[in-house]
């Protein structure tokens, strides 16, 4: 029975304070009927679901998060929703109601500053022998003054935080909120039955209440600030997309009534329709338009942009010239100029001139969205190292409060008696100096032995921190993310940063990846007749030189139809057409044969594939002004190469004609000897890729084509190697062009496995993981995209193929092949960062917690103020964010800018 369909819903998720809170969402969504997945980041406070399709309505979803207590909004594209919808305007507004807490979280801090600084002031009068009266006179010292300012603080600034502290409480999932609200209600009841009880002689400590909530408003302020910088880079991403786009009215009937007029001229002149191909169009550019949503944008619609507008989707300039501005793709600043047929990505700058596109990629399809996907799903994926923290987080909370209660037992019944009279003293200075004031109005009291142990197990309830544990992963995958966005590098997640941190071999595809993916025709050597097996003395060779070839983008989606050796291949007899007349010479019908004979057979029956050795056929065959001749019955052999009868123009004589690589030619009968074999040979060694074009089941000749090593090839490699990773090229050509390839890269030649098929890629890579490697693999074609799979860290060129880039952990988007050591230096900076955050985290609490129960009591005389516990649990999720900005020095803003490295 085949597996049900998944699909992913997304959760913009408020109320989570903590790790506790993100382990109890997760919890909620998974006991959900129909959810596979469920992953909650604390750091942007969204959850991703992945359910059944059918199994249940998402919206359900976010109404079981609100009713547990967390309230959530389904994440869904602005112009699906009906605003007059009130359902829907609650979620168009939710932003707003993000930004309007936000301004509520200040002005709830301002206010515990301000009930701190009166606090404060009403203990000037105990600092040394500074004496004020005035203070007494205004009623500063009073003690019910302070106690007004508690009741204030718990009341006002902290009444959010005593609720949803109670709420998770109930829940049975306490969360950082619940042991702080503990701790600041236990010391105010504490000093309120002290107050109105004189008679127990216990002190009043209402300023811990006050400074409790203070440090830890502006911690959390601190922590807000942070993160929001952390999600800065992501925020500009989302900020690039166009809301709106100029929709021409319709091609006008007279633009559309010269279109078929073009079209039958074109058809009466038996040539073939070009659909981009009319009169004079400029006019258009002043027509009508109409502003749409951009998202609202339908495949083939023709849009206008204008200087300064951001191009709404992805698609081809059908109209007009101009530059854009790119940098926001590729990182490149230099402006690119963009003539029809040209093509431009949605969300980069027309600066220039005005233009008309027709659109090919809309909404959730184009390039900038598909960015946007990747790194949404990578700040959602979790690094493996986290679960340790989730784990201990789900009972964190529970610990805390054990630990709280049984330190209050332990001081109070056995501590009190074992060290009394030091703790006596210690509690008299260290924990009541400043708080416990000789007011006018009441005796001076004195410290307990109950009060001490209180305010002991009150310092281990606020001193801990599950909101750092909830943080230490996120925040660093966020701004690592947001980094590599910016720098074109998009990693799919923590995950992958891990497996990048264990590298230690890179392999590289050769065609396309380390070389350019332009190959340029070398040399055509075409066999006398009567030679068809052999190379003569009186064989006649053309060479090309390099330049002669115009540069034109790689496509490898066909995979590689010259490269490898087969296991099994589809069968084609190569015989004599039955229409050609009986001759020795099977070549007699393209008599004279000769090199541009060779060259155009070759490109007739390249015509119909597109990867690099064709194109670069193609090309040389139309610079040299060759008409393709009439092909039909193409057979394609991913890996080994092509055949096809072509039909002669002047005899219409039919030939079969194939061409590729040597073992392709044998498994149809065509025989190359040792004279055609030592010539191929030595263009092998010379780095170059041998294609055998056969004709009529006999060898009619070789073409020779080179493809140069990318400019920083070289240096990439260099720098891998000085990283203490293998570096080893994986390639289908043989093992004289591999050779050659591997040289000026300084490559060990045991690093270099070549005439490997696509299918064999994989398996190469599975032999040496088998050997205990952990191997990324560097690619761009669809042939890549099984090695891509396999390895650990798949690495795709973005001017590869779809299936390459969706197959790979990380994409690189500048198709800069330099990058690659971009990545792995960020990947290994992110997950160090993780590792800190995780070690800090663990650390805080570990060393803390003790530090609040007293545990240096005995021997160092150390006592913990709850006030200062607060404050050290503010810090601590204050400083876990931090650590993670430290990421942008180690990739600063000039770099960022997308210059080179």
């Amino acid at each position: 029975m085949a597996a049900p369909s998944l699909e992913i819903a997304i959760l913009d998720v408020t109320g989570m304070k903590c790790a506790g809170c993100v382990r109890a969402v997760e919890n909620e969504l998974k006991q959900c009927q129909g959810v596979a997945t469920a992953t909650v980041n604390l750091a942007i406070e969204v959850a991703t679901v992945e359910y059944e399709s059918g199994a249940l309505q998402p919206s359900t979803l976010a109404t079981t998060l609100t009713e547990a207590g967390f309230p959530s909004h389904l994440r869904v594209s602005d112009s699906t929703l009906d605003p007059a919808d009130p359902q829907n305007s609650d979620r168009l507004d939710f932003q707003a109601q993000r930004q309007i807490e936000s301004q509520r979280q200040l002005w709830r801090l301002a206010m515990a500053i301000a009930l701190l600084l009166l606090s404060g002031i009403g203990h000037l009068d105990q600092l040394g022998q500074l004496n004020l009266p005035v203070l007494s006179n205004l009623g500063f010292t009073n003690i019910w003054f302070h106690c007004g300012l508690a009741t204030v603080a718990l009341l006002i600034p902290g009444r959010s935080m005593l609720i949803d502290g109670w709420r998770g409480l109930r829940r049975n999932a306490p969360n950082m909120n619940t042991l702080v609200s503990m701790g600041t209600l236990t010391a105010y009841i504490t000093s309120l039955v002290a107050l109105l009880v004189p008679q127990l002689g216990w002190e009043c400590f209402f300023d811990e209440p006050v400074m409790l909530v203070g440090f830890i408003l502006l911690g959390r302020t601190l922590e807000q600030q942070a993160r929001n910088r952390a999600a800065s880079a992501f925020q500009s991403l989302l900020a690039l997309q166009p809301k709106v786009a100029r929709l021409m009215k319709g091609r006008s009937e007279q633009e559309k009534g010269e279109q078929r007029e073009e079209r039958g001229k074109q058809k009466e002149q038996g040539e073939p329709c070009n659909q981009n191909s009319y009169p004079d169009r400029s006019t258009l550019l002043t027509s009508d338009f109409i502003e749409i949503p951009a998202d609202r944008v339908r495949l083939g619609e023709w849009l206008q942009v204008i200087p300064g507008d951001k191009v709404p989707v992805d698609g081809e300039v059908v109209i007009g010239q101009t530059t854009v501005d790119e940098s926001m793709l590729t990182g490149e600043a230099i402006p690119v100029i963009k003539q029809p047929g040209d093509l431009v990505a949605a969300g980069t700058l027309n600066q220039t001139g005005t233009i008309a596109l027709r659109a090919t990629r809309t909404g959730k399809e184009t390039t900038l969205a598909h960015i946007i996907a990747l790194v949404e799903a990578a700040q959602a994926r979790k690094a493996p190292i986290q679960n340790l923290a989730d784990t201990i987080a789900g009972y964190f909370t529970y610990g805390v409060m054990t630990i709280a209660f049984l330190t209050f037992l332990f001081w109070y019944l056995v501590g009190s008696q074992l060290w009394g009279d030091a703790l006596m003293q210690i509690g008299q200075h260290a924990m009541s100096a400043g708080h416990t004031m000789s007011h006018s109005s009441l005796s001076t009291p004195h410290s307990s032995p109950f009060v001490l142990s209180l305010k002991l197990a009150i310092a281990v309830l606020v001193i801990a921190c599950p909101c750092a544990l909830g943080l230490a992963t996120p925040t660093a995958i966020l701004v690592g993310s947001g980094i590599g966005a910016e720098r074109g590098l998009l990693i799919r997640g923590g995950d992958v940063l891990e497996r990048v941190h264990q590298l230690d071999t890179v392999i590289f595809d050769k065609t396309g990846t380390l070389t350019t993916g332009k190959p340029i025709i070398t040399d055509c050597i075409v066999l006398e007749s009567g030679q068809r097996s052999a190379v003569s003395d009186q064989q006649r060779e053309c060479n090309y030189q390099p330049s002669a070839v115009s540069g034109q983008q790689t496509d490898s989606s066909s995979g590689a139809p010259h490269i490898g050796f087969p296991t099994q291949a589809p069968s084609l007899t190569l015989a004599s057409s039955a229409s050609s007349p009986a001759s020795t010479d099977p070549f007699s019908p393209l008599h004279p044969f000769t090199p541009h004979t060779l060259l155009q057979l070759a490109a007739s029956v390249e015509s119909g594939t597109r990867h690099p050795l064709a194109i670069a056929i193609q090309q040389q065959a139309q610079q040299e002004s060759l008409e393709l001749l009439a092909a039909r019955a193409f057979l394609t052999a991913p890996g080994l190469g092509v055949a096809a009868i072509v039909t002669l123009t002047e005899t219409t004589v039919d030939v079969s004609v194939a061409i590729g690589t040597q073992a392709w030619l044998a498994q149809h009968g065509v025989t190359v000897n040792e004279a055609a074999t030592t010539a191929a040979r030595s263009l092998l060694q010379a780095g170059k890729t041998v294609v055998y074009v056969a004709v009529d089941g006999a060898l009619a000749g070789l073409i020779a084509v080179t493809d140069t090593l990318r400019p920083d090839a070289i240096e990439t490699v260099a720098a891998l190697k000085a990283m203490g990773l293998t570096v080893m090229l994986l390639t289908g050509d043989q093992l004289d062009s591999a050779r050659a390839i591997a040289q000026p890269l300084a490559l060990n030649p045991d690093h270099i496995l070549a005439s490997v098929l696509p299918e064999g890629k994989a398996q190469a890579i599975a032999a040496l993981q088998a050997q205990g490697h952990k191997i990324a693999m560097v690619g761009d074609g669809i042939n890549d995209s099984p090695a891509l799979t396999q390895a650990d860290v798949g690495i795709a060129l973005h001017s590869g193929t779809d299936v390459a880039v969706e197959t790979a952990g990380i994409v690189l988007m500048r198709d800069r092949l330099t990058d690659v050591v971009e990545s792995i230096r960020l990947s290994h900076a992110t997950f160090n960062k993780i590792r800190q955050n995780l070690f800090w985290a663990f650390a805080y609490n570990v060393l803390g917690i003790p530090l609040a129960a007293g545990l240096l009591v005995p021997t160092a005389g150390l006592l913990l103020s709850p006030a200062a516990a607060g404050a050290m649990m503010a810090l601590s999720s204050v400083s876990v964010v931090s650590n993670s900005l430290l990421l942008y020095l180690t990739f600063p803003t000039s770099s960022r800018a997308g210059n080179a490295r």
